[in-house]
């Protein structure tokens, strides 16, 4: 019997064969989703490093109306459309130095960033869910060639009434190809979910690392116009 790829492939039963097929295509989604994300990640975060930079020296506590004002041109990645989404929250809370109206517009602020914050999270992290399901499922496809490939093996047993190694090797060389296919699979998926997934909540505590100095940033800008309006009133 010929023991290369191309004859165990030709020596594999119809289920085996299918078994194989399902692997490659979950292999190929996984790589596709993989190279994907990838892609998108890397954009984004240049995209929001960009924003940095232009947002770094115009928001300040004594600036936060006119950076809430400021246009921003072209994509502006996961930070800035947090970033922005507070900074409308901001914008639209008027400038009365009322204690009500202050609470108000901070919490409209909050809750704009968490909004913006779990929306970017969830864009950043979609289609990882198919190398989640790829890297669990994969072995037990492989698993379930295996238990053909010997269930194979006994009926070609019985068939011959024999139990040499030439009788069964056929089976058993399906059950390990399947095997070893499905492992093939699953590891590659398994380290990057890993990697994505850790990338992701790296960008979540960065996001919420941004909106908790915005939150500062508007908590100054209300206190020195408190002051500010207490001693115009004296």
């Amino acid at each position: 019997m010929d023991f290369s790829l191309m004859g165990l492939w030709t020596s594999m039963g119809a289920f085996a064969k299918g078994i194989v097929i399902a692997l490659a295509i979950m292999s190929l989604a996984s790589l596709l989703v993989a190279g994907e994300r990838l892609i998108i990640f890397a954009r984004s975060r240049k995209e929001s490093l960009r924003f940095a930079e232009q947002l770094g020296g115009v928001l300040t506590s004594d600036s936060l109306r006119e950076a809430a004002a400021k246009s921003f041109k072209g994509d502006i990645g996961y930070l800035g459309r947090t970033i922005a989404a507070g900074l409308k929250a901001f914008n639209s809370g008027g400038s009365s130095t009322d204690d009500e109206n202050i609470q108000l517009t901070e919490e409209s602020v909050a809750r704009a960033l968490e909004r913006q914050t779990a929306r970017e999270v969830q864009n950043l992290k979609r289609g990882i869910s198919v190398l989640a399901t790829v890297s669990s499922t994969a072995p037990f496809v492989g698993l379930l060639g295996t238990v053909m490939g010997i269930v194979n093996s006994f009926q070609q047993m019985a068939a011959s009434g024999s139990g040499g190694l030439g009788t069964v090797s056929a089976g058993i060389s399906e059950a390990l190809v399947t095997t070893a296919f499905g492992l093939l699979v699953a590891i590659p998926a398994v380290m990057l979910f890993n990697y994505l997934s850790t990338w992701v909540d790296a960008r979540a505590v960065d996001l919420a690392e941004s909106s908790n100095e915005l939150m500062d940033l508007v908590a100054r800008y209300h206190r020195r116009h408190l002051r500010a309006s207490a001693q115009a009133a004296e």
